[in-house]
């Protein structure tokens, strides 16, 4: 019988247990632990795809909780820790011969001990391995080829953004210029992107859309996430979800409107102001370099006439922790009552949530997860702010 399960499948490691950096730029407490923690107990997700496994240190943590035996390996792949299954992921730089990058993209295996030998083998094609997201020095079809000869998923990550992704620096066109397209699992669209958006780019197509928090601390974790049907959560489950396989299939997205990232909208990189026509100089400052937004690369790459294949509904949804007004204490006293935050967004009426919170809380959470608050757009690196409707 078939299932349906959340996913946040880009989710980072800040630090290990003895305080080393993995990512850098994540927060001090976003450790393994804590992941797991806040996952189940307080996001309830059933999948999360940790993509900063290939690090010596995290696995030697996995390998830890495993003989401590509050980590069980899945003969599915993955593995459960209570009630969330960790599916051990990896994201690399690629920026090859040919000036393709940076390109970031995501590595997913069914063990550690398949993760701890893509680890060894990444460490002799860069130079860090203990860090997140560093640049592997191979092409790109190389690094596909090693992670479906291990049985992985491979997905190109946060595809539309300016740094650092497949489309966004404006130097490739089409996929088939760094990647093998027979070897690509999924697609990441990204913050600043959503599914009806990308419905001109024939090329992506064949391939199951992902949206992902790619959290850098604890709140952020499922501020992008999606529901799976599976037959239970596990690696293999997912991979037959990404291929539509005997009925296993993403059947919805949830995440922020586009206009909330921080490059939904092209923006001057000297005075920061909004250019949403096309200029060869800042109307404001008259400086010529701008941060083009992802609404504008994605029309560059559109074809038109193009009709995109049914795709699942992306539903536009405002994390418990971006509303305003809506603070630590009220969340915590719905957490106490609810359980979850997907049994809050999903689960809980606005009845029963007035039962716990204001009558004012209620509604603006109601607004929130409809996707009907106000918002002013984003763009050039500073996110779209959250207005509070009427």
């Amino acid at each position: 019988m078939l299932k349906h399960f959340y996913a946040d499948l880009h989710i980072h490691i800040g630090r290990t247990e003895s305080g080393r950096a993995v990512k850098i730029t994540g927060s001090k407490n976003l450790t393994l632990k804590n992941i797991l923690h806040t996952a189940t107990s307080r996001k309830g997700l059933d999948l999360v795809g940790i993509i900063d496994c290939h690090s010596p240190e995290v696995i030697k943590e996995l390998e830890q909780l495993i003989e401590e035996e509050k980590v069980q390996e899945l003969s599915g792949g993955g593995l459960r820790y209570e009630e969330t299954v960790l599916i051990p992921g990896s994201e690399i730089e690629i920026y090859d011969e040919n000036c393709h990058g940076p390109i970031h993209v995501l590595a997913f295996f069914p063990t550690l001990n398949i993760m701890k030998r893509f680890s060894n083998w990444m460490s002799k094609h860069l130079k860090n391995i203990h860090l997140s997201s560093q640049r592997i020095y191979c092409d790109g079809i190389t690094l596909q080829l090693k992670v479906h000869e291990l049985g992985g998923i491979f997905i190109p990550a946060h595809v539309f953004t300016p740094f650092k992704s497949l489309y966004g620096k404006g130097v490739v066109r089409s996929l088939t210029e760094v990647f093998d397209p027979h070897k690509i699992d999924g697609i990441e669209l990204g913050l600043s992107s959503d599914t009806y958006m990308v419905n001109g780019i024939s090329e992506l197509d064949p391939y199951t859309f992902l949206t992902n928090s790619d959290a850098h601390s604890l709140g952020k974790l499922a501020r992008e996430y999606q529901k799976i049907q599976l037959k239970e959560a596990n690696f293999q489950e997912l991979k037959m979800a990404l291929q539509q396989k005997d009925g296993r299939e993403v059947i919805a997205n949830y995440g922020l409107n586009p206009k909330l990232g921080k490059y939904y909208e092209t923006v001057c990189a000297n005075c920061g102001e909004q250019a949403k026509e096309t200029f060869q100089r800042c109307p404001y400052c008259g400086k010529e370099h701008f941060i083009k937004g992802v609404s504008k690369r994605i029309k560059e790459l559109s074809d038109i006439n193009h009709i995109q294949r049914k795709r699942p509904p992306y539903i536009h949804q405002i994390p418990l922790d971006f509303i305003p007004g809506i603070g630590p204490k009220t969340i915590d006293k719905m957490l106490d009552v609810f359980g979850t935050e997907m049994n809050i967004l999903h689960q809980v009426s606005v009845e029963e949530m007035q039962q716990v919170i204001s009558e004012k809380h209620a509604h603006t959470i109601d607004l929130a997860r409809k996707g009907l608050l106000k918002i002013m757009v984003g763009g050039g690196g500073t996110y779209g702010k959250i207005q509070q409707g009427d």
